[in-house]
């Protein structure tokens, strides 16, 4: 069966998307058939990697709340070896339309198993809050990959969330696992150096050795609808994606 993990944190502009799409794209580059779930009502994931968000037949909100076979609703993508399930702002609704359902926690985790099988890695890019959609991403993950900015108030906000995962973990999903913590935003500054040093010295191997820097590459790429090793793969943003991915491989 696939690896799903659940990429989040509770607080925007912190490179939750980002990581999702560019990691999704670096296993699929690596030969691992990726399969990348959109679970934000943004839709910024597939808007990354160059899908219309206007132009789509089938989405997540409907394998949720319809339905529809999740087969039905993966898409192909650009890159190679990488699919997606897209979504919309239809997904808002989902929240409300999901509220009375029973195992309403389980409506992604039950859609997903009929194409687990498929993919060594599914990656789930959750909404940037503690929400219903959030804990339906955690509920179906073996793991959880929290993104977490070098700055100030960073430690304070991880505290939260992995309370949030302790929660679900203990009354959701007993399997559910701190798969790591990756620091992202990095500047040579030192704030910076002293978020990282904290972070290691509070969670030691759970955090990921990769650390993403702050480059503008990768904040053009999504602009241009293409992950940022096919924007640019020499830049130090797509070269640290890269090594996130060999890095989350080899912990296996």
């Amino acid at each position: 069966m696939g690896q799903v993990i659940a990429v989040a944190n509770q607080k925007g502009g912190v490179g939750k998307t980002t990581t999702a799409v560019n990691l999704s794209a670096c296993l699929a580059a690596s030969g691992k058939k990726t399969l990348l779930v959109d679970l934000d009502p943004q839709g910024n994931a597939g808007s990354g990697l160059g899908i219309d968000k206007n132009a789509l037949e089938n989405t997540l909100y409907d394998a949720l709340v319809n339905e529809t076979p999740m087969a039905e609703c993966v898409i192909d993508t650009p890159v190679a070896k990488l699919r997606m399930v897209p979504s919309n702002k239809d997904l808002v609704g989902a929240e409300v339309e999901l509220v009375d359902v029973e195992r309403r926690e389980y409506r992604l985790r039950e859609a997903l198993e009929s194409v687990r099988g498929d993919y060594p890695y599914i990656i789930i890019d959750c909404p940037p809050s503690l929400s219903l959609l959030t804990v339906n991403g955690l509920a179906a993950a073996d793991g959880v990959l929290v993104t977490l900015q070098c700055e100030y108030y960073a430690l304070e906000g991880l505290s939260e969330l992995l309370q949030t995962i302790i929660l679900v973990r203990d009354n959701l999903n007993k399997p559910l696992k701190l798969q790591g913590v990756l620091l992202t935003m990095y500047q040579h500054t030192n704030l910076s150096k002293q978020v990282v040093a904290d972070v290691r010295s509070h969670l030691g191997d759970k955090v990921f050795q990769t650390i993403i820097p702050r480059n503008v590459t990768l904040s053009e790429a999504p602009s241009f609808g293409q992950p940022v090793i096919h924007y640019d793969p020499k830049s130090p943003g797509a070269v640290a994606y890269v090594a996130l991915a060999r890095e989350l491989i080899s912990r296996g």
